[in-house]
């Protein structure tokens, strides 16, 4: 992976974070710093996932890795979410 590679998925994975807040159904109270931290986090895992299956480099725009970034933004969101409301408690 070169160093364009990288700031492509930094990007890419403020984005993802981003939907991922939006797919979560309801409140999150969570910073939005922490919603694109794991959006970063879920990009960069997405695509050693789909790399795994081997999905990861498709003719056009790679919709099975999008869709698994998201969906584990979306996870990652929902998770810290609920973690930071029962500590409040």
């Amino acid at each position: 992976m070169e160093i364009n590679g990288i700031f492509t998925g930094i990007v890419f994975g403020l984005i993802i974070g981003a939907l991922g807040r939006l797919v979560v159904p309801g409140k999150q109270s969570i910073p939005i710093w922490v919603t694109l931290l794991v959006g970063v986090v879920a990009g960069i895992l997405g695509t050693f996932i789909a790399a795994a299956f081997g999905v990861d480099d498709t003719p056009g725009i790679d919709w099975i890795e999008l869709g698994l970034q998201v969906g584990l933004a979306a996870v990652g969101v929902a998770a810290v979410s609920g973690a930071s409301s029962r500590r409040r408690l």
